[in-house]
């Protein structure tokens, strides 16, 4: 079978690699592995940002129909990732940044950062100066399900706190408690 690329229902090119049966395997030539490692995790980053998820748990290499379906199995050539295999790139991507285990102290579910929570900060902020929100309370309802879709729309919070705890660093944000739990009021930034 010939290496192509394949499109899938959601619209996404697959890259020809996941035409290739050993990218669905562990190798054990580390230089090899570690090669379908950096290929899996461009994969996993390209596709969560081309259907806007936000979390990959190793159940989904066991689930058929899962949203991550399209990536994690290949039905052409019968393959599929392994949740053990999936569990290792997941860790290397949590080492490199690229994800965090949510929750944390367990290593079975990450939040994937197609942003990073550094990116997420300032699409937040350039968000609130363009709704004409800066010196208002939000709460993170306000954030994650405005009246009209933004970028922020459904971002998981967790990574919403860590955007808005970096602007805080900038003084940019502040944490208020509110009668109905938290709130974030938004700040100019200082010249």
């Amino acid at each position: 079978m010939s290496l192509s690329t394949h499109a899938t229902p959601s619209g996404y090119l697959l890259p020809s690699i996941h035409s290739a049966p050993p990218f669905f395997t562990e190798q054990p030539n580390p230089t090899t592995q570690s090669t379908a490692t950096e290929q899996w995790i461009r994969l996993i980053i390209s596709y969560a940002r081309h259907r806007k998820l936000f979390v990959l748990r190793v159940e989904d290499a066991e689930t058929p129909g899962s949203e991550w379906d399209e990536i994690l199995r290949n039905e052409r050539i019968n393959r599929r990732i392994l949740p053990d295999h999936l569990s290792n790139v997941m860790a290397t991507m949590v080492s490199k940044n690229l994800a965090g285990y949510e929750p944390a102290k367990q290593t079975r579910s990450a939040l994937i950062y197609w942003r990073l929570p550094e990116e997420w900060a300032e699409v937040l902020y350039d968000w609130v100066v363009s709704v004409g929100q800066l010196n208002s309370i939000l709460t993170f309802y306000d954030i994650t399900d405005p009246p009209l879709e933004s970028a922020l729309t459904n971002i998981p919070v967790p990574l919403l706190r860590k955007a808005i705890a970096i602007l805080g660093k900038t003084g940019r944000s502040q944490m208020i408690a509110i009668a109905d739990g938290e709130g974030v009021r938004f700040l100019a930034r200082s010249k």
